[in-house]
């Protein structure tokens, strides 16, 4: 049960494609309840967040993205040969780069105004070390699966399936440690930056967010490769979906007439350089028996792409009411659409660039809720696959069974009361 004085808190985040929507869905829930929220983020969610009824905090010495256009994405990490590099990049300049940029910025904001908790990111280390430099009460809130290795679930990056075996386990382990030296990389940034608050050299970057009184993700256990028990101070709260205040409106044509089915197609809000495949997508569906809507998240302009006439282009949509009129959703594999799209109870065909896609790939396919083709897949692959998820009713039996589960976590997240609590005057302000 929330605790009935309203709060202070402050969440912080990025304009990063996926990133600020779960941060104001949970804000929506606090402000319901009465408490007071602010947003620290790019400029470019001004407008997102005070639609939500939060009070918004622009980074000043944090980098600040001024729209969501590809030109002033600050990662660009589509141009990489190995995918190794796309997240060396993102950790040079958005991660662990600009840690003492993050917590001076959170510090002056706490300087002018407390707070009873701050919620952040595991994509920002740099706002936990401002947290304990300033001793103050802090949480962290993922957006998506765990970036760093928790025990027992396969970690993030190749898609890897739960472990079946010794040899599989051992896969699993070296894995783990490899993308615990990759992100290790940013480890001389975040102490250059903890060593400016005089502050101890830590060993590891994920290590930083050990000053989180909880450590709450923001998924869903049914979707996610769960554990029978996660490490102590860690919980499932559900995925955190809300509106999205650029999408739009969208409505379903109300003529009868057209009877063929919708497929939607959703790929990244950030330009992952996406042009060529959603056009295979389009080529693939133009001569077979569907409509279909693609939404170019404001990142790709229509005149990029060559619909034939049974394709609709759309610059947004709110990606709830589309999914809900589609029998199938075709995607990139981003975290906040599948999650959409599977609430919605829909199969999933996805072709993953990058970040976590794979990883959310593998538990839609590993759960038959849907199919996996590499991005660089040919027309025909792709109106296999189409094929099948739209005419195998497996696929659609499997995405109602999981859409079901994560719907009720979804539904009935323990976010607020867990955030209230550790607000709560009771507690510590701080623990170390």
């Amino acid at each position: 049960m929330t605790n009935a004085f309203p709060k202070n808190f402050l969440f912080t985040t990025l304009e990063a494609g996926g990133v600020v929507a779960p941060v104001l869905a949970v804000a929506r829930k606090l402000l319901a309840k009465g408490h007071f929220v602010r947003v620290m983020s790019d400029l470019a969610s001004r407008e997102e967040v005070e639609s939500a009824g939060a009070v918004f905090i622009p980074w000043t010495r944090a980098p600040s993205r001024p729209d969501r256009s590809r030109e002033t994405d600050y990662i660009n990490d589509w141009d990489v040969a190995e995918p190794v590099e796309g997240l060396l990049r993102n950790i040079d300049t958005l991660m662990c780069g600009p840690s003492l940029a993050y917590a001076q910025d959170l510090i002056e904001e706490l300087n002018r105004e407390s707070a009873d908790l701050v919620v952040g990111l595991d994509l920002q280390p740099g706002v936990f070390v401002g947290c304990e430099a300033k001793r103050q009460n802090c949480v962290l809130l993922t957006q998506q699966l765990s970036l760093f290795p928790i025990p027992g679930i396969p970690p993030l990056g190749p898609g890897l399936r739960p472990a079946a075996n010794d040899e599989e386990r051992a896969e699993h382990a070296k894995a783990s440690e490899e993308l615990t030296e990759l992100f290790d990389h940013g480890l001389p940034a975040l102490n250059k930056a903890r060593a400016a608050f005089g502050l101890a050299q830590l060993q590891h970057v994920g290590d930083q967010f050990l000053v989180a009184r909880k450590r709450l993700l923001g998924t869903s256990r049914a979707f996610d490769f769960a554990p029978p028990q996660l490490p102590e101070g860690m919980e499932y709260v559900g995925p955190q979906i809300g509106p999205v205040q650029w999408a739009g409106n969208w409505e379903a044509p109300s003529s009868k007439e057209d009877i063929r089915p919708l497929v939607a197609v959703a790929f990244s809000t950030t330009f992952q350089n996406h042009v060529d495949v959603l056009q295979r997508v389009i080529d693939a569906a133009a001569h077979m028996p569907v409509r279909v809507i693609v939404t170019l998240g404001g990142v790709i302009s229509s005149s990029e792409l060559n619909p034939p006439e049974n394709c609709t282009l759309l610059d947004a949509a709110p990606h709830d009411a589309l999914f809900s009129n589609a029998q199938l959703v075709v995607t990139h594999g981003g975290h906040g659409t599948v999650m959409r799209a599977i609430i919605a109870r829909r199969p999933m065909l996805i072709l993953p660039h990058g970040r976590d896609q794979n990883d959310n790939a593998v538990r839609i396919a590993h759960r038959g809720a849907g199919l996996v083709l590499n991005n660089l897949a040919d027309v025909g692959e792709i109106e296999t696959a189409m094929s099948r998820l739209l005419n195998e009713p497996t696929f659609m039996e499997s995405a109602e069974r999981l859409g079901r589960l994560v719907a009720d976590e979804a539904a009935n997240s323990t976010v607020v009361d867990e955030l209230c609590s550790l607000a709560s005057p009771n507690s510590q302000n701080f623990a170390a």
